[in-house]
């Protein structure tokens, strides 16, 4: 390993592979969300500064934003994270007259109590922080910080996230909103010599002692995928059935699910027909016609509708 391999692994330098919509809707979804903030807030309280808006937002809205899928982006952690840390904080500056002791005491309390909830927002630390370091605007609110700026701060974000991620078909937030889920895959002798199901990926997990900003059903996917593509296996004419839905596994505007709903089997590859809607994503609502062989080609992988 030369130096350069060396220092880019030292800072997890990796290149991204995301599509460039997906990084103008982050860019966007990041802007709308803090003006609706800072906006909203002044109409309601007609505060200014500090007490206004909080700059740990704009760390939440990279994660709304950016991530909406993330576990530390989902509301519980997006909610309980930022409110449990603003008590923290308030009651380490009110209850602790050493500033240094009361600052590492709020973001370290605040971990910790993130951890027991079940609800760890890394914004949240800077959120405590700021309630011991904010200044006189912040001080004076005592504990009014928690619902004003906090709470409102908070409240603004998490319904712009849930409304500006609906406007796109391959988003949504919180993520127990999409549609569709991954199909189990169809067999294949990567999965065969070594499956992997939900189990397994926790006790890693456990194993590992570690916080990942994936769900376990992401996580699954993930390594569901990875052993799909290693084996670059695509979906079959024979695999294209009535009533099962299918996805072209594209990123951005370019990806869409199709529901097949009619059939006129025929021998001859040619004349054998499939009737497909699509149900998300481009077209969406329109219907057309193809071979099922075409249709196998377009498909890469079956999905399932999200159990309510």
């Amino acid at each position: 390993m030369n130096k350069l391999q060396r220092l880019r692994r030292f800072l997890a330098l990796e290149p991204e592979n995301v599509s460039p919509a997906e990084k103008l809707v982050s860019t966007l979804g990041g802007f709308t969300g803090i003006f609706l903030i800072a906006w909203i807030s002044y109409q309601v309280t007609g505060a200014s500064g500090a007490a206004l808006i909080v700059p740990s937002m704009g760390a939440s809205a990279v994660l709304l934003f950016a991530v909406p899928h993330g576990r530390l982006s989902q509301p519980w952690a997006l909610i309980g994270g930022h409110l449990i840390s603003a008590l923290i904080g308030v009651s380490c500056y009110q209850w602790i007259p050493d500033t240094f002791l009361a600052a590492g005491l709020a973001v370290g309390l605040a971990i910790g109590a993130m951890h027991l909830l079940g609800c760890i927002h890394p914004p949240g630390g800077a959120t405590a922080l700021a309630a011991v370091i904010g200044g006189p605007a912040i001080h004076a609110l005592g504990y009014q910080y928690a619902l004003t700026p906090i709470g409102i701060n908070t409240l603004v974000i998490l319904v712009t996230a849930i409304v500006f991620n609906s406007l796109f078909p391959w988003r949504r937030y919180p993520v127990s909103l999409m549609r569709f889920t991954e199909a189990p895959p169809p067999p294949s002798a990567a999965a065969a010599a070594a499956p992997i199901d939900r189990r397994h990926i926790e006790q890693a997990l456990n194993d590992m002692d570690l916080i990942v900003d994936l769900t376990t059903e992401d996580l699954e996917r993930l390594f569901t995928l990875a052993l799909e593509h290693a084996e670059r296996q695509r979906l079959t004419p024979e695999q294209i059935r009535v009533g099962h839905f299918y996805t072209n596994g594209r990123h951005g505007a370019e990806w869409a699910v199709r529901e097949v709903i009619d059939e006129d089997p025929h021998e001859d590859p040619e004349q054998d027909l499939v009737v497909y809607r699509t149900v998300e994503g481009r077209g969406l609502h329109s219907a057309d016609s193809c071979t099922r062989r075409e249709f196998a080609r377009w498909a890469a992988r079956e999905l399932l509708p999200a159990q309510d």
